[in-house]
């Protein structure tokens, strides 16, 4: 089974059982970025994890070796139209150059990792309309010098 059908047959599933990412992470004790991510089809589950996913969903071993299945990430390479992720291309594009500089400045010359990182995704009620909170969380790794 490929990832994209995978991806299928996880939605279907958390759909008809009316589950929200947060409410699958909770009651696994994983994180619900992560989980959707791995649902996705953007990141590898651990073959206990990728077990504990598909049989929550009541899905066949198929799904968990699918999950277990190193992912090739490419994504669409044109600006997307979607409203929430083309704001999230707005954002990088807007604030990127500055981003750099502010980490460098802190830290030296370097990247963030997105592979030894996390992310969280919470909702502060605001009575001028309720706010998102994105948080990234990645290693500094430093360029060498050889």
């Amino acid at each position: 089974m490929n990832k994209e059908t995978m991806t299928d047959l996880i939605i279907a599933a958390k759909a008809e059982k009316n589950l929200s990412w947060e409410k699958i992470g909770n009651d696994l004790s994983m994180g619900p970025v992560w989980v959707a991510s791995a649902c996705l089809g953007m990141n590898s589950a651990p073959p206990e994890k990728a077990k504990a996913i598909a049989d929550y969903l009541e899905l066949d071993e198929d799904v968990a070796k699918a999950l277990e299945a190193f992912p090739t990430k490419i994504w669409d390479q044109a600006v997307p139209t979607d409203p929430l992720i083309y704001r999230l291309y707005e954002v990088v594009g807007v604030y990127g150059d500055t981003l750099k500089e502010v980490i460098q400045e802190k830290f030296g010359d370097g990247i963030m990792s997105a592979i030894d990182f996390s992310m969280d995704v919470e909702k502060e009620e605001n009575p001028n309309g309720d706010r998102v909170i994105l948080t990234l969380n990645g290693k500094f790794l430093p360029y060498k010098s050889w």
